[in-house]
This record gives structure tokens, sequence and C-alpha cells, in this order.
């Protein structure tokens, strides 16, 4: 085959690889946002629902300021199988590809660089180890007056941003403009 040609490939190949390394490492990257949401209750009942909430997907209240209406609540992430799996499959099919583009360069080498498949459960002790962590979830709840003289309350909450899209959909919550 052509030296263009395989060099070419092989520069594909890495490049790829480079992308494949961090799509692993952004597998476990933190996206904590804060979002400032609308509840049509007032405070105290809002409280109690956001306690029963977080209860029900295993947080505890490890802070309590009632002097800011201020909670924190605390969980434990777990790693999914799945995407371990699935990270392990792509590291896999990836160290293959760059096995087989170098065994075409340097074919005298024989099936020497098959031992880098080796290096493919990597990915998946690295996603299993880093995604494992304490998530916490913090809360501000403040009471202001809407429309027509009705009490409503602005909460403002720093959490993971699946976290947030679950809490505004389990809540109904509307997004602060």
């Amino acid at each position: 085959m052509n030296t263009t040609i395989l060099s070419s490939t092989f520069l594909l190949t890495l490049l790829l690889a480079v992308g494949l390394f961090f799509f692993i490492r952004a597998s476990v990257k933190d996206r904590t946002e804060q979002v400032k949401l609308i509840a049509q209750q007032p405070e105290a009942s809002l409280f109690s629902q956001l306690q029963q909430y977080f209860q029900t997907r295993s947080y505890r209240v490890t802070a309590l300021d009632a002097e800011q209406n201020k909670v924190t609540f605390q969980g434990f992430v777990r790693p999914s199988w799945f995407l371990a799996i699935f990270l392990t499959l792509l590291a896999l099919c990836g160290i293959l590809c760059l096995v087989l583009v170098l065994s075409q360069l340097f074919p005298q080498a024989g099936g020497v660089f098959l031992i880098l498949l080796l290096l493919a459960p990597a990915a998946g002790i690295f996603y299993w180890q880093k995604a494992a962590r304490p998530e916490i979830v913090s809360l501000k709840v403040e009471a202001v007056v809407g429309e027509g003289n009705e009490t409503q309350s602005v909460l403002t909450v720093t959490a993971h941003r699946d976290e947030l899209a679950s809490l505004q959909q389990a809540l109904q919550l509307k997004t602060c403009e």
C-alpha cells in the first residue's frame, strides 16, 4: 500500500484517538449549574415538597440555615454499568483501529501491537472510579409577591444539570427570566 495513504490514515487515526480520550475524560466531568426557579406555593409547603422529593432520591440534609432559607442536601452518585462497558468497548474499538494502522505501517513488528488492546479496560476503570462521588444540592428559597398580590417562591438551586431537570419536571417549576 502507498506510504502516503498509510501516513494520512495513521494521522487521522491518531486524531480520532485524541477525540476518544477527551470523550472518556468528559464522561466524569462535573456539570454543576445554578438556576432560579419559580414555584406557586408558599415557602413552607415548598420546603416540605423539596425535602420529600430529595428523600425519595436518597439525598439527606447536611446543612440548614433557617435565617437565609438555605438547605444543602447530599447524595451519592453511583456509576453506570452500561456506561463503563460502553466506554470500554469504545476504547477497544479505537485501540483496535490504531493497532491495525500500526501493523500496516510496521509489518515487521508482527502482532506486538496487539498488546495495546490490554489498555481498553482502563477506560471503564477510569470512569468507574471517578463517577462514584458525592453529589451536593444547594437550595435557597425566597418569597416574592407575584401578579395579583399572590405569594410565589423563587428557588435558587445549585446542582448537577440532570438533577435540575428532574427537579423542575417533578415539581412543575418554571425558570426565572
